[in-house]
């Protein structure tokens, strides 16, 4: 398993779960639509790296590296 942080640009991933489901910032996610079962692409970044820029759900995400951390993903290639 990897985190949706680790994934490089053009590689997507399927997320199996978010960390620690009552912390707010995990909530938050889940309700930007980070749920497991759900595909996810990392589609580009800030200059500086961060923060990271996803597709999911027909709509783009931006998230802090930290806040990508939480969610752990099953890679599923380019």
């Amino acid at each position: 398993m990897a985190r949706l942080s680790d994934l490089d640009e053009g590689q997507s991933g399927r997320i199996v779960r978010v960390d620690d489901q009552q912390d707010e910032i995990s909530l938050r996610l889940l309700e930007m639509g980070l749920t497991p079962g759900i595909d996810v692409a990392r589609v580009g970044s800030a200059p500086l790296g961060d923060p990271l820029e996803f597709e999911v759900r027909g709509y783009r995400l931006s998230l802090r590296r930290s806040e990508a951390a939480l969610v752990e993903i099953e890679p599923l290639g380019p």
